[in-house]
């Protein structure tokens, strides 16, 4: 396998940290009988799938690229779903529903489009929906505090750091150092996937000080 120990480390940790956050955002929401709070926590799930694909793929050592084009697709869903999960807590709405909606669509693009072709757009569009929700989760802040925590929606945010430093190691691993993919650098590889377990820490870190609080 391409990846070192370590790396696998820092990769399993970001998951459970993910899957921690979950369980508790849908504790604290069965807490405070929020139902949307407990809808968010569900709508987190497809993000979660997505990565236990990228996982499968560096299992393959990067060679079945069917995992990892299922993870982009996978995580289009997730960031309409936690769109959708936001959307839903400010206009007091079930937007699970909407969500669901989009699930059933998305695959119809498959008959239109080549593979490469579908999994690039479901990338770009997913990159967009993603930044959609970071606004919406301000608008959430302002009118509804006690949804999440301030640490929480910096979490959130704080993955825009960890696209850039992935961005930036991928450029230097491939460009200047010669391997053939950010994966083959395990050094800078791991680097910056400890920037993702760093975003799903302060995630983690927000519900449980709202959890706290409220019990």
């Amino acid at each position: 396998m391409l990846l070192s120990i370590p790396t696998w480390i820092i990769h399993l940790s970001s998951m459970t940290e993910w899957a921690v956050a979950m369980i508790l955002l849908h504790r604290y929401g069965k807490l405070t009988r929020r139902k949307d709070v407990q809808r968010f926590a569900w709508l987190m799930l497809p993000h979660w799938i997505g990565g236990l694909c990228v996982l499968a793929y560096h299992t393959t050592s990067d060679r079945d690229s069917f995992w990892f084009d299922a993870s982009k697709v996978i995580n289009l869903i997730g960031s309409l779903s936690l769109l959708a999960a936001s959307l839903g807590i400010i206009l007091k709405r079930r937007s699970v529903i909407s969500a669901a909606a989009v699930m059933l669509f998305a695959p119809t693009y498959s008959e239109l489009l080549t593979r490469v072709q579908l999994v690039n757009l479901a990338f770009q569009i997913s990159s967009a929906v993603y930044f959609l929700f970071l606004i919406s989760l301000i608008v959430l802040y302002r009118r509804d505090p006690q949804a999440f925590a301030p640490m929480t929606i910096f979490g959130f945010w704080f993955l825009l750091v960890f696209v850039a430093v992935a961005a930036t190691c991928n450029y230097y691993a491939i460009q200047v150092r010669g391997f053939a993919t950010l994966t083959h650098d395990d050094l800078l590889h791991g680097f910056a996937e400890s920037f993702l377990t760093l975003t799903n820490l302060f995630i983690v870190f927000g519900i449980r000080q709202k959890l706290r609080t409220a019990s």
